[in-house]
C-alpha cells in the first residue's frame, strides 16, 4: 500500500484470537507458546555473513521489537533514523522483499536505552497489532491496511515510565491484551490528569474498542510502580489466567473480566522506591516463575490454583544470586533457562522448574550486555547481546554447551530472535537478518 495510508473501515469480520499458534508461525514476542520456545525442526547451529544466510532486509531505524512471523510474513515495528515516523513493516519470510510499510504514528520523544518502537508486534492470524510507546495503537489487515486505530494515552493518559513504554501488547482467545504499569506522576510532559492509575486493557481485536479495563492497585513507590513486563496467559485445570508482573506484585486476572484472581508480593522483605520491572513471568511444569527487579535476586516459583493475597506458602521454591535484570526466563522441553546478562561473566542457568535445583550453569562472556531473551528450538537455544555477538547453546539437562558464537557487526540490539517455518529472523541495528539451511 502507500507509504503513510489510513484506513479505517466501517465494517470488519469479528475475529477469534488462537490460543496456541500452528507450526511454523512466531506471533508475538515469546513465541507460539508464551515461553520463548518453538517446535521448528532442522534450525542451523551456525552462521556468519554469508554461511547459512537466506537474506538480509535493511531496516529504517533501530528497535528493541521482537519479529512477529505468521504464514510466510515477516512484521517488525521500527522508528525512522533521524526522523519522528513510527512504521509498521511487513517482508516476505522466504525472500525478505519488502511488502509494505505503513505509516502509524508520529512522535520525537526520547529515551535512554530505549525508543517508541519497543513494544513487539503480535497477530492472531487475521490481523497483525502494533503498539508504540507514544502510545499510537492499530490493527492492520496482512496487506498493510489500517482497519482500526487509537492512541491510548490520549485515552487514559500520560505513559509515564523512565525508560519509555516498553510492554507488547498480546492476542490471545479472542482479546488483545495491553497493560500500562506506571507512577503516578508523570515523567515527562504532558503532565495533566494527575495522579495516573495503573491498568490492564483488554480490546476487541477486531475494532480495537475497550471491552474492560481493570485498575491494578499497588502500593509500590515512584520508580517501583514502572514495569516494562508483558502479560503471559497460564492454564491451570479449567481455569484460564492473564498473569502480569511489576510495581512489587504479580497478579492474576479473569480473562472475561479482568477482575484480580490473586496477588503475590514479591518485595514483602525490600520495599524499594527504584524496584522497576523488566523480565515478564514465565509458565511451565504447572506453575508460574517470576523474578525480582535489577537483578542478583531472587527467581521464585509460584503454585497454580491461588485465591487471593499469597503467602510463602504458595511459592515451591526460590533461586536467587544469578537471576536477570532484562532478559525474560525461557521454558523449554521441562527446563527453566535462566540468564543473568550483566554480572559476573553473564551466567546462564539450567534449572529444574519443580525444584528450582540448578542442573548446569555456565558463562557465556561477551563484550555487552545480553538483554534480549533467550529463545529455543530443535535443542538449541539462542540469543543475542548488545553488542550484536549471536549465541548458540545445546538445550536439555546434560551441560552447559556452546555450539557458535558469531558476532553480526550491527549494534545496538536488544531484539529477541524469532523463530518459524524452520529459519531464525535476527533483528540488528539496521537490517533483519534471515538465518537457514
Amino acid at each position: 500500500m502507500a507509504f503513510g495510508r489510513w484506513v479505517i473501515a466501517t465494517t470488519v469480520t469479528v475475529l477469534l484470537c488462537l490460543r496456541i499458534a500452528p507450526a511454523g508461525q512466531w506471533p508475538n514476542w515469546r513465541g507460539p507458546h508464551f515461553n520463548g520456545s518453538a517446535d521448528e525442526q532442522g534450525l542451523p547451529e551456525s552462521w556468519t555473513d554469508t554461511d547459512n544466510v537466506v537474506w538480509t532486509a535493511p531496516l529504517p531505524g533501530p528497535a528493541a521489537s521482537t519479529p512477529a512471523v505468521w504464514d510466510g510474513k515477516v512484521f517488525v515495528s521500527s522508528p525512522v533514523k533521524g526522523g519522528d515516523d513510527l512504521l509498521a513493516l511487513c517482508f516476505d519470510a522466504r525472500t525478505g522483499r519488502p511488502l509494505w510499510s505503513t505509516k502509524v504514528g508520529k512522535s520525537d520523544r526520547n529515551f535512554p536505552r530505549n525508543n517508541l518502537a519497543t513494544p513487539s508486534p503480535t497477530t492472531d492470524g487475521h490481523s497483525v497489532f502494533f503498539l508504540y510507546g507514544s502510545g499510537d495503537l492499530a490493527g492492520l489487515d496482512f496487506d498493510g491496511n489500517i482497519v482500526w486505530s487509537r492512541n491510548i494515552e490520549a485515552d487514559y493518559g500520560n505513559i509515564t515510565c523512565q525508560f519509555g513504554y516498553g510492554s507488547s501488547l498480546m492476542a490471545f482467545d479472542g482479546k488483545l491484551y495491553i497493560p500500562v504499569l506506571r507512577r503516578e506522576t508523570a515523567w515527562r510532559e504532558p503532565r495533566a490528569g494527575e495522579p495516573f492509575e495503573s491498568y490492564l486493557l483488554a480490546l476487541d481485536p477486531a475494532t480495537g474498542k475497550t471491552l474492560w479495563k481493570h485498575v491494578r492497585q499497588s502500593d509500590a513507590q515512584d520508580e517501583s510502580l514502572d514495569s516494562y513486563a508483558t502479560p503471559i496467559p497460564f492454564e491451570s485445570g479449567e481455569r484460564t489466567e492473564i498473569v502480569l508482573t511489576g510495581a512489587d506484585y504479580v497478579t492474576s486476572h479473569d480473562p472475561a473480566t479482568g477482575a484480580e484472581l490473586w496477588r503475590y508480593c514479591y518485595a514483602r522483605d525490600r520495599r524499594d522506591t527504584r524496584w522497576r520491572l523488566i523480565p515478564s513471568v514465565v509458565t511451565g511444569a504447572g506453575m508460574i516463575f517470576g523474578v525480582q527487579p535489577r537483578g542478583g535476586n531472587d527467581l521464585f516459583a509460584i503454585k497454580a490454583g491461588g485465591k487471593g493475597l499469597l503467602s510463602q506458602s504458595d511459592i515451591a521454591w526460590t533461586f536467587g544470586r544469578v537471576t536477570p535484570d532484562v532478559p525474560t526466563p525461557l521454558f523449554y522441553r521441562g527446563n527453566l533457562y535462566v540468564l543473568d546478562g550483566e554480572r559476573g561473566g553473564k551466567v546462564l542457568t539450567c534449572l529444574d522448574p519443580k525444584t528450582g535445583r540448578a542442573k548446569w550453569q555456565g558463562k557465556i562472556g561477551g563484550g555487552g550486555p545480553w538483554r534480549a531473551s533467550l529463545t529455543a528450538a530443535d535443542g538449541k537455544l539462542y540469543c543475542i547481546n548488545e553488542d550484536s555477538e549471536a549465541i548458540v547453546l545445546s538445550a536439555g539437562d546434560e551441560e552447559f554447551n556452546i555450539l557458535h558464537r558469531f558476532d553480526m557487526k550491527d549494534e545496538p540490539v536488544q531484539a529477541s530472535i524469532a523463530i518459524a517455518d524452520g529459519r531464525l529472523f535476527v533483528r540488528t541495528a539496521s537490517k533483519l537478518t534471515c538465518v537457514g539451511k
